[in-house]
């Protein structure tokens, strides 16, 4: 199933900004030629259910067209289209939970750098988390865009309820995310950060999920799965330096919908987060929409530019670190 309105690509940060309508049109375009474009259209979130995460101070900010981030530019239209995109998250994760059934948020704007009362990186309402906190259950979030998301991890620091995982590029923004960043009170050890360093791909990843990522989620044992997914750790992607190919981030995803299977149910919820070569991002969401209905998606971008694990050594520097909190 697909979460989706097309007043999300009324979202327009700026002229020729790479968050741009583009991304939705191409990745539309992608699922409707594999016949794998079967929609289901959300209603925005009210201020209610968006002041489960958000401050209302912040929340203010955005609907009188304040200012919060250089990045994340505040129009008009931004209030709207930002509850328009949270509502999505709500509807996708309360259709994924209820019928055990993986679902793909296909919103903008996207959310995992919005924290209580920030925003930033594109980020105004933090989509994944405000799905999270509606649902109200206990919850994994596994984070595979090229950046940290920094908003999600703060919301969910000191949260032993849901568990934070991601995979990120070291170095650039927002530049938070270290391995010894584990969550605080009773959150402490339900925050998991993999920092890959440039090049870090295919076999790196696939390490991450066989060594940390699957045997924690399987330890903490969630009724519910999130994925912020990112396409910018691509190998063709502008923006960052991580080497993934199409197949193996598709192959990565199949494994999380698996993973998903095995411990609660199938109910896995994908959020769309960055991504932003458009060929590299249609036929990744392509492949990981296909792999529910056993289609097969033909790839342009299949180099393997890590077949080694260039990130092995980080890998077992989480291990190390991890190591105290779940058997990895």
């Amino acid at each position: 199933m697909i979460v989706y309105h097309p007043d999300y690509q009324k979202h327009i940060l700026s002229p020729g900004h790479p968050e741009s309508p583009k991304r939705l049109e191409a990745i539309v375009e992608r699922l409707k030629k594999e016949s794998l474009f079967n929609v289901l259209e959300p209603e925005k979130a009210s201020v209610e259910q968006i002041s489960k995460v958000h401050a209302p101070d912040y929340i203010n900010t955005i609907k009188n067209v304040g200012f919060i981030d250089m990045e994340a530019p505040v129009h008009p239209e931004t209030f709207d289209i930002a509850s328009l995109a949270a509502g999505g998250v709500i509807t996708a994760g309360k259709y994924a939970f209820e019928n055990k059934s993986p679902v793909f948020a296909l919103v903008r704007p996207p959310g995992h750098h919005s924290g209580k009362d920030y925003g930033g990186g594109f980020c105004y309402f933090n989509n994944a988390a405000i799905g999270v906190k509606n649902l109200n259950k206990k919850t994994a979030i596994i984070d595979i865009d090229l950046h940290h998301g920094n908003g999600t991890s703060d919301i969910f620091y000191e949260d032993k309820d849901v568990l934070y995982i991601s995979t990120h590029q070291t170095g650039i923004f927002p530049g938070t995310g270290r391995i010894e960043e584990t969550g605080n009170k009773k959150g402490e050890g339900f925050n998991v950060n993999i920092p890959f360093t440039v090049g870090c791909g295919d076999k790196s990843f696939d390490l991450a999920f066989e060594k940390i990522i699957k045997p924690i989620v399987e330890q903490f044992a969630p009724e519910m799965l999130f994925v912020s997914f990112g396409g910018d750790a691509h190998y063709m992607d502008t923006l960052g330096n991580l080497s993934l190919s199409s197949p193996r981030y598709a192959s990565l995803c199949e494994k999380i919908t698996n993973l998903a299977k095995n411990v609660c149910n199938s109910r896995l919820c994908f959020v769309l987060e960055g991504g932003y070569h458009l060929t590299a991002l249609s036929e990744v969401i392509a492949g990981i929409v296909g792999s529910w209905h056993n289609k097969k998606i033909d790839y342009e971008f299949t180099n393997i530019r890590d077949a080694d694990g260039i990130g092995n050594n980080i890998v077992e520097n989480v291990v190390d670190v991890q190591k105290k909190y779940w058997e990895v």
